[in-house]
């Protein structure tokens, strides 16, 4: 019987699974494991280089006073450019690796890059959020993987932005190396695109400023679910099992 249960629902497709995955409520006092650890090793990584990169970038944008004496005993400037540099090609092979995962790895692993939009079953549970966010519901709702709003939160004011971050930094990367380089050759279709190196730059500067102001909100609501939600969300990003707690307001 638990073998036919389990085929019908292979059977019923992705976008299937992808919608009833978004509504899925948890019981109380349970745990799950949610995050695999190449999803929680990722998110670690990718915050480290989003901290390297938007302090980097700032300076880059806004330079330090200039340091005295000789300027090949310091190398301040080109020792920012160089870790923002490095933390942005980290960030791009993570962001690929993170990509891939998506496809191999569990049912949690692709909810941040394929909202199910289609759902309007999922538009009323992300309507249901917005108002415990606002706290017009007393009551939250728990679910085993990102609620639909983190869900339409992280793909459209993360994940976008993290793409747009990572392309027009590597565009502006190989516009230093050279027109000739293979750099370019690689990522100059991105000037061809969006335009003339001051047009990449003001995209690229807003994207950062779009993920700082996310990241922002991101550890305010995780604090904020772990509290009052009674479920686990910044202690599952750590041992990847979310943890559901009584419905006590």
């Amino acid at each position: 019987m638990a073998s036919t249960s389990e085929s019908s629902k292979k059977s019923q497709g992705l976008l299937h699974s992808l919608v009833s995955h978004a509504t899925e409520v948890e019981s109380p006092a349970t745990k799950v494991y949610v995050y695999e650890t190449p999803v929680r090793l990722w998110h670690w990584v990718n915050a480290l280089c989003i901290v390297l990169l938007c302090v980097t970038g700032y300076l880059i944008a806004a330079p330090p006073p200039s340091v005295p004496g000789e300027a090949s005993f310091s190398f301040l400037f080109g020792n920012i450019r160089l870790i923002h540099f490095a933390a942005g090609e980290v960030l791009a092979l993570a962001l690929l690796y993170r990509v891939i995962w998506a496809f191999i790895g569990n049912s949690h692993a692709h909810q941040i890059f394929l909202p199910p939009v289609w759902s309007i079953k999922w538009w009323g549970e992300v309507w249901h959020e917005v108002r415990w966010y606002l706290f017009l519901v007393k009551v939250p709702k728990k679910y085993v993987g990102h609620n639909p709003l983190a869900q339409l939160a992280m793909f459209g004011i993360f994940v976008l932005p993290l793409f747009v971050s990572v392309f027009t930094g590597l565009a502006l990367n190989a516009e230093g190396e050279g027109i000739e380089s293979l750099w370019y050759q690689a990522f100059g279709w991105v000037f061809a695109l969006l335009g003339d190196s001051f047009t990449v730059h003001t995209i690229h500067h807003i994207s950062m400023w779009v993920i700082i102001v996310f990241s922002m909100i991101h550890i305010y609501v995780a604090v904020r679910e772990d509290i009052m939600s009674r479920q686990s969300l910044v202690s599952t990003m750590i041992s990847g099992w979310r943890y559901f707690k009584d419905d006590k307001e």
